[in-house]
């Protein structure tokens, strides 16, 4: 007698099919359903931020305020303060910055000196183009044509920070108008580097570093400019804006054009072909560059070198007073013919 088998039950009741094979396709069509649904959002998402890369990469701003010039790639903001027909000084800001960085000693320099700020183009209120424009002869090159439509003849030219490389490419170019050189906190080499912070090093990086600036709050934008100041300073609000305010453009490639102007050739060595005993302040905290690095300025024949403590990588806001009594010393010496 034989014994029927459960496949033979099966068969008789007319099924071909195995009985584990329906549930085993249709898991199959899941798992290629989840598939294609994760492939389809993975390349939306690299859609969206290719796309969103694109449209802040080629943002661009026109110039705000009515006291601006136009000149070569954009218009530029100006601001100026003191007797017209007082020895003109010239305030360069840095990277990220603008002409309100220098708020805090301008009340003093001004009682002596006609002191005219520039927001160099892609900060501030200066136009933000999408194009080029933004290598350091540029710069200079725009802030001599700027004194030139003034009627500026002779300036002494002070800048902060990457203002230093523009103020010092100004006196490569025309040393018939730059009478005197002082830097604050300029970097002389790029191996004096210490570090653009976490938020800087990233936002160098693509599309992360466009969706970070798409991103941007204020508390993201304070943390990179943190290491701009000492531990715990307090950044001033307009600060923080003065930053928001620039297109990721502007940023990247001003920062990427003083690495450029630096690795060609070091600050000091520029200087010593100049012929123009330069002031330079350092903070002793400069979390940006080693303050041990200021010493290599003494290479510059004549050059003056001072060393604040207790104050970080922008001393004109950090320590206004010290800053500005250096600046009238260097620039009395100067016109004293000293």
């Amino acid at each position: 007698m034989t014994i029927p088998s459960a496949l033979d039950n099966q068969l008789d009741d007319g099924d071909p099919r195995p009985p584990d094979r329906e549930p085993h396709v249709r898991r199959t069509g899941r798992r290629r359903r989840r598939r294609i649904v994760a492939s389809a959002v993975l390349l939306a998402i690299v859609g969206l931020l290719l796309g969103n890369a694109a449209m802040v990469e080629w943002e661009d701003a026109d110039a705000t305020g009515n006291s601006t010039l136009p000149l070569d790639g954009g218009n530029i903001y100006v601001s100026q303060d003191g007797p017209l027909d007082a020895p003109a000084l010239v305030l360069i800001h840095g990277l990220g910055s603008s002409t309100r960085w220098w708020d805090r000693v301008v009340p003093m320099l001004a009682t002596s000196y006609r002191v005219i700020r520039i927001d160099l183009l892609g900060h501030g209120r200066s136009a933000k183009p999408a194009g080029g424009g933004y290598a350091i002869p540029q710069q200079g090159r725009r802030v001599g044509q700027a004194l030139d439509r003034l009627g500026v003849k002779h300036a002494i030219v002070v800048g902060h920070s990457t203002g230093g490389y523009v103020a010092t490419a100004l006196a490569e170019q025309r040393g018939d108008l730059v009478t005197a050189l002082a830097l604050i906190n300029t970097g002389p080499r790029m191996d004096a580097e210490i570090t653009d912070g976490i938020v800087g090093e990233l936002v160098n990086v693509p599309v992360l570093g466009q969706l970070l600036w798409r991103l941007r709050t204020d508390g993201i934008i304070s943390r990179g400019l943190s290491t701009a100041f000492t531990p715990g300073f307090k950044i001033p609000q307009q600060l923080v804006d003065d930053t928001r305010g620039m297109t990721y453009h502007a940023l990247t490639a001003a920062s990427h054009a003083s690495e450029d102007y630096l690795r060609q050739r070091p600050v000091p060595d520029r200087l010593a072909g100049i012929g123009k005993p330069p002031l330079v302040i350092f903070g002793e905290q400069d979390q940006r560059w080693r303050s041990s690095s200021a010493a290599l300025y003494q290479a510059v024949p004549g050059a003056r070198v001072e060393l604040l403590p207790g104050v970080g990588h922008s001393a004109m806001i950090e320590d206004p007073q010290r800053t500005a009594a250096l600046l009238l010393s260097f620039t009395s010496s100067v016109l004293s013919g000293q």
